[in-house]
C-alpha cells in the first residue's frame, strides 16, 4: 500500500480551492477538511471596517484553524489521504496584509508558537487567477459577507499570494493557473484535468519529479 498523502490547496479568495478539493477527493480516496470561515463572528465586521476588526478576525481564524489542523493527525483507515482547502500558512499572508505593525508583532508571536505543532503537507497546490475572474466567481457564489469585497484588497491579496509562493520552499509545490481551467463540470475534459493533477500530485509526493513547480493553463 502507498503511504498516505496530505495535500493542501491554497490561493486567494474565489480562486476555486474548495471545488478542486472536492473533485480530487474521490480520485484519491481522501478525507476532506474544509475551512470553516462561517464560524468567525468578526468576519462580517472585518469586511465593513477592516482596520478596526482585522486583528480580532485574524486571531479567531488562527486559533480555529490551528484546532482543526491538530485534528488532521487523527488517522482514518478507510480514507487515509487528506485534502484541505487551506493551509495554516495562509493566516500569515492575510495577517501581513491587514494588521498594523504592533498587531502584527503580537500575532507573529502567537503564530510561531503554533506553527511547529501542525501536520506538514506532502504537497501544496497553489491556484491563481486574474482579479476579474476572482471577482466574477465571488459574485456568482453570492456569500453575503463577500458581496462588498474591495477589489483593491482582493488585488493586494492576490499579489501577496504571488510573492509568498514565489519564495516558497517548505514542501513540494504545484502551481496552477486556473483562469481557463474547468474542473468543476462533468465533462471528459474536466475529468482529464483532474486525472492529470492527481498524477502529478502523486509524483511530487514520491519525489519523482525533477522540479516541484508545474504550471497548468
Amino acid at each position: 500500500m502507498e503511504s498516505p498523502i496530505y495535500i493542501a490547496v491554497e490561493g486567494p479568495i474565489g480562486v476555486g480551492k474548495t471545488t478542486l478539493v472536492e473533485r480530487l477527493a474521490d480520485r484519491l480516496s481522501a478525507r476532506i477538511v474544509l475551512e470553516s470561515f462561517e464560524d468567525n463572528p468578526f468576519l462580517m465586521q472585518f469586511y465593513e471596517d477592516p482596520k478596526r476588526w482585522a486583528f480580532s478576525a485574524q486571531i479567531f481564524f488562527l486559533m480555529s484553524r490551528f484546532k482543526q489542523q491538530q485534528e488532521l493527525a487523527q488517522s482514518d483507515l478507510f480514507q487515509p489521504n487528506l485534502l484541505s482547502d487551506y493551509h495554516l500558512l495562509k493566516d500569515r499572508i492575510f495577517a501581513q496584509l491587514t494588521l498594523a505593525d504592533e498587531e502584527l508583532a503580537l500575532y507573529e508571536r502567537v503564530y510561531r508558537s503554533l506553527a511547529t505543532q501542525i501536520l506538514r503537507p506532502d504537497v501544496v497546490i497553489y491556484l491563481s487567477a486574474p482579479l476579474e475572474s476572482l471577482l466574477a466567481r465571488i459574485a456568482l457564489r453570492g456569500r453575503d459577507f463577500e458581496v462588498g469585497i474591495d477589489p483593491v484588497y482582493l488585488a493586494d491579496l492576490s499579489k501577496a499570494y504571488q510573492d509568498f509562493f514565489a519564495r516558497y520552499q517548505e514542501t513540494p509545490l504545484m502551481r496552477i493557473d486556473n483562469e481557463h481551467l474547468d474542473y468543476a463540470s462533468d465533462t471528459p475534459e474536466a475529468h482529464a484535468i483532474v486525472d492529470q493533477i492527481v498524477q502529478r500530485v502523486r509524483e511530487l509526493a514520491r519525489g519523482q519529479l525533477a522540479t516541484n513547480r508545474d504550471i497548468y493553463r
